[in-house]
């Protein structure tokens, strides 16, 4: 390959750290005309995983650098969640076993494209689009790999692994990890709660807290948070808790 490449190339090159993607409509904006994305990936600088995607010759790219493509190239706001993300973060009590699965939210009407969805990234991918919390609200920026990759908030991410359970996350499981969120920020916890649009969510997060002991509890203003009227099941055949009106698994409720 040449080295001597020419400045329009090398300036692209530099724009995208290694591991990262180009997407020909984004080159296009940038003054890469399709005659010249023609052009690199004859000359061998770039070349094509699927039609309007490139990588650097000779280079896989990455999970996060594929998302940090798509998010900053394509304007979307794909950002890691849930599990993935407290584990990202260094809290989940337990380390995964065999292929990780990787959490991804993004807002509505924003879905992955093809050509990542059939490419194999080495993890079991789930994409939720919810309403369940405004988005944006708790996201945090976490380098990765040398990507800069929106990061569900530890708060965040444990309202959205509520959100995703009893069916993806077991609740005595969750509760493990509730317990070690001691540091969490009450201003976020509030403003979370606040916007939550889920009473199934708020009831479980409140009772696991309670429950936890965890000092940031005291903090919140609870007449601001809504948590709905009536019952709800969480699980059949479990144990009813009359304070937060939730019947949850016998197994959560005598754990200790």
């Amino acid at each position: 390959m040449n080295t001597n490449m020419p400045t329009k190339i090398n300036q692209l090159l530099q724009k995208v750290p290694r591991g990262g993607l180009f997407l020909a409509s984004w080159m296009h904006k940038t003054g890469i005309s399709r005659e010249l994305q023609r052009h690199y990936k004859k000359s061998q600088w770039l070349t094509s995983i699927d039609t309007g995607v490139m990588m650097r010759t000779g280079e896989m790219p990455s999970l996060f650098g594929a998302l940090a493509s798509l998010n900053e190239q394509d304007n979307k706001h794909f950002a890691i969640g849930a599990m993935s993300s407290l584990e990202m973060q260094g809290f989940s009590h337990y380390l995964p076993m065999g292929k990780k699965t990787m959490v991804l939210f993004s807002p509505k009407g924003e879905r992955l494209p093809a050509w990542f969805l059939k490419r194999d990234w080495n993890v079991f991918l789930r994409h939720f689009t919810t309403e369940c919390l405004s988005f944006g609200l708790g996201i945090e920026t976490v380098l990765q790999e040398s990507f800069n990759l929106p990061v569900s908030s530890p708060a965040r991410a444990f309202l959205e692994c509520l959100y995703l359970s009893p069916k993806y996350y077991n609740l005595t499981d969750l509760y493990y990890v509730m317990e070690i969120l001691s540091l969490l920020p009450p201003f976020q916890v509030q403003e979370l709660l606040e916007d939550c649009k889920s009473i199934k969510v708020k009831r479980l997060f409140l009772y696991m807290a309670e429950k936890a002991g965890h000092d940031w509890l005291k903090m919140l203003d609870l007449s601001k948070i809504s948590l709905g009227t009536g019952k709800r099941a969480i699980v059949k055949n479990g144990v009813y808790n009359a304070k937060y009106q939730i019947t949850i698994p016998k197994e959560l409720e005598n754990v200790e």
